[in-house]
């Protein structure tokens, strides 16, 4: 495996292997602080030439393009700066009659009547909340992300918002960290293909349109790799594996068309995102050409102090500046300092003009100066009849059967009498999950509750809800209460995970048990002897193998937003057939982790026959349940495993495999067929299988499909330690199936 088909350190990429090799030390030393070297700080991609940029551009004051980089997140800060007529953005701040205020002192108030542009965070939801993004990775279905992000768009744009801080795309491989609730999961390949359906769904073909939103790709950039799970903590990360795991998403994104991309508040290999050249400067603006802004996270530049990269704001702003931040969140450190650091010639107008121009660029793309204002007869304040349910249709989408023994579910609609049981049986905003309620009035439109859910589905029976216990608490006094409503119903479906607050951002967990004494009351519910099955409502990968082996059924639910009662009732009741998988492994115990299915060989893989290989001598190898897992009410068959060549050439090559998928069972349902490749013998080691396509089909009952992939050299290809893309030849390892564990396999020889 001598040769290779190299691609990418190119000076046509706006890299060279110099500063591939330096960048993340970020490239030569200036006044005691790490930052770009000049040539690379003046060297990167450009925004294209617009010529109502230009000549705006033109007419400003050095003190007027210091100002368009400020970004607020209050009313009376934004009121101040707009005094002085400095400021380029406010975020937070919701109603559209607020927002015109605001809108109407910079239009109407400032020389060069240059408009605001409106942000926030809208997730999953701006009015009407849909399922966090983790369960839409689990839906395996980029038109549940793509939904969303159109229905979101058109509430927050018609509520004078302009622009989202998502979709978010950190690749984690940990579960403690509860931002893992606002990504897709583990895998890149899954995470690009959602994130690119998201930008799309908020960007449309034009997010100057009055339904459509900029969008943001953040944190860049491996955010998800904090070490022990603690956010905003230090990331360490190799060249390969910062271009193999963490970037793919960003860089589909990119091409995708996306506005603009915030910063990430870790480091990465000793260099804090914000003022790291490799990543934003060479990476993001020079090889991936992107033209939109670099938005600093909340203080980020600011931060830097905190990190040891800065010594004081001014430090702080010739090292973010240069890096390639275009606008600053909260923090002040640009307006304050850049007239001083140009006079010393830290930063240069070049680069304050750069940042200005990508800034502008977007601000005339989404037609702020045509149409500063938003029509506030048109402001949304309660999701429609056709927003609620595209919300309940995508969590029926992303819900996965954990386990089913006995075909427990679906539940009868014919049932007597049903106990929900729990403390999230009757949970309202806790089913939303993080980054909710913050558009106009989603903090009014409670989510519909498990028990609503269930009496709507199954009116005929009679329903109790008895809390059992808190999430958090210790307090068992409640368990007979629930046992007693469990021996009197004929089924009793038990609510157990995390409430809202317990993921998202500064949500990390030392543990990732159910919280509190919910495994206790499942236990007391399993002693009745009578009929029972759980469902989850959590943000994040939980240790669960309690349930698994003793709950009959267990069903993952996540956050599942505003119709979340409904949906869990669709899918509990058979009018739904659950379909979703799992777009992350869950761990077996909180000492597994890091657990993931795309992971290296070692010298010595696990077996357990053999002490000496890489393994815990307490604890069975492998997760509880592998990414991909997820089952049906009915089953199906995945055979035929064809492809249309057995040589790929390493330039310009394709490779055509297909198989065929069918249902074996007596309802109709839904399979995602998983492809997953393998390079056994590389230059750099790779993982022992690699997502490399995917597919969501519906069958009815007997029916079958053929289900095809196309494979390229990009397929097969990787980055190596100097970030050149390399396509080796050798054997390929092609594996087929309904999960990571999938066993049809086949192979082909790149050449």
């Amino acid at each position: 495996m001598s040769q290779q088909v190299t691609h990418g350190t190119s000076a046509a990429d706006g890299v060279n292997r110099r500063s591939v090799l330096a960048g993340l030390a970020g490239g030569v030393a200036s006044m005691g602080l790490l930052a770009p070297s000049a040539t690379a700080a003046e060297s990167g991609g450009r925004p294209p030439r617009d010529e109502r940029v230009e000549a705006l551009l033109d007419k400003m004051t050095l003190a007027e393009k210091i100002g368009q980089l400020q970004l607020v997140g209050d009313e009376n800060t934004a009121r101040a700066a707009l005094a002085d007529g400095r400021l380029g953005g406010v975020f937070s701040v919701v109603g559209a009659a607020k927002l015109n205020a605001l809108q109407r002192l910079a239009v109407e108030g400032t020389r060069l009547k240059i408009p605001l542009i409106f942000g926030l965070d809208v997730i999953h939801g701006y009015t009407t909340n849909f399922p966090i993004p983790l369960a839409q990775g689990a839906s395996f279905d980029p038109a549940v992300a793509a939904t969303d992000a159109t229905v979101s768009a058109k509430e927050a744009r018609s509520s004078g918002i302009h622009w989202t801080y998502a979709p978010m795309m950190d690749v984690t491989h940990e579960p403690r960290w509860g931002r893992i609730a606002e990504g897709s999961g583990e895998d890149p390949y899954l995470a690009a293909k959602l994130a690119v359906a998201k930008v799309r769904g908020y960007q449309g073909d034009d997010y100057g349109k009055a339904d459509r939103v900029a969008a943001c790709a953040k944190h860049f950039v491996a955010y998800g790799g904090a070490e022990g799970g603690r956010d905003y903590n230090t990331v360490d990360v190799s060249l390969q594996r910062l271009h193999n795991l963490y970037l793919p998403p960003f860089k589909a994104s990119v091409e995708a068309g996306v506005a603009t991309v915030m910063a990430s508040f870790n480091t990465i290999s000793g260099v804090p995102a914000h003022g790291n050249g490799y990543v934003l400067h060479d990476v993001l603006k020079g090889r991936y050409g992107f033209s939109g802004f670099v938005v600093s996270d909340y203080t980020g530049i600011q931060e830097l102090i905190l990190h040891g990269l800065a010594g004081d704001g001014a430090d702080a702003a010739a090292a973010a500046l240069p890096a390639g931040v275009d606008m600053e969140m909260v923090s002040t450190n640009y307006a304050e300092f850049a007239q001083r650091l140009l006079d010393q010639r830290r930063i240069t107008r070049d680069q304050i003009d750069d940042a200005v121009r990508r800034i502008l660029l977007v601000k005339f793309r989404l037609g702020l100066f045509e149409r500063p204002y938003v029509d506030e007869s048109g402001e949304v304040k309660a999701p429609s009849p056709a927003a609620l349910a595209a919300s309940r249709q995508a969590a029926g989408r992303c819900m996965v059967l954990l386990k089913n023994d006995g075909a427990v579910l679906p539940l009868a609609k014919s049932v007597g009498s049903v106990a929900v049981v729990g403390p999230l049986g009757a949970a309202t905003y806790d089913l939303n999950g993080t980054w909710a309620g913050l558009g106009t009035g989603a903090s009014t439109t409670p989510p519909v509750t498990v028990v609503d859910g269930i009496k709507a589905a199954a009116p005929g029976a009679a329903v109790t809800y008895t809390a059992g216990c808190t999430v958090e608490g210790t307090d068992t006094s409640g368990f007979a209460a629930a046992q007693q409503a469990a021996r009197a119903a004929d089924v009793t479906v038990v609510v157990v995970g995390e409430t809202a607050a317990m993921s998202g951002e500064a949500a990390a967990r030392s543990t990732i048990d159910l919280p509190g004494v919910q495994q206790q009351l499942v236990a007391a519910i399993k002693e009745t002897g009578k009929p029972f099955v759980v469902v989850l409502v959590n943000g994040r990968p939980l240790t669960i193998p309690y349930l698994h082996d003793n709950a009959p059924a267990v069903l993952e639910a996540w956050a599942p937003g505003v119709q979340g009662g409904h949906a869990i009732a669709d899918v509990l009741f058979g009018v739904v057939n659950p379909g979703g998988k799992l777009p992350v492994s869950f761990p077996r115990a909180v000492g597994q982790i890091p657990i993931y299915y795309n992971h290296e060989n070692t010298g010595r893989p696990a077996d357990p026959a053999n002490k000496y290989t890489s393994k815990y001598l307490d604890l069975e190898s492998g997760p509880l349940y592998e990414f991909g897992h997820g089952l049906s009410y009915t089953t199906f068959r995945i055979d035929t495993l064809r492809l249309s060549e057995t040589r790929m050439p390493a330039r310009g090559g394709r490779i055509e495999v297909s198989v065929r998928v069918a249902n074996t069972g007596s309802r109709a349902g839904d399979e995602v067929v998983q492809l997953y490749l393998r390079d056994p013998v590389a230059s750099i080691v790779q993982p022992v299988r690699r997502l490399r396509g995917f597919q969501r089909v519906t069958l009815a009952a007997g029916a079958s499909t053929t289900v095809s992939f196309t494979l390229t050299p990009e397929d097969v290809g990787f980055y190596d330690n100097a970030a050149q893309f390399r396509v080796e030849p050798g054997k390929i390892e092609v594996y087929v199936g309904n999960s990571s564990a999938a066993t049809l396999s086949s192979s082909f020889t790149v050449v």
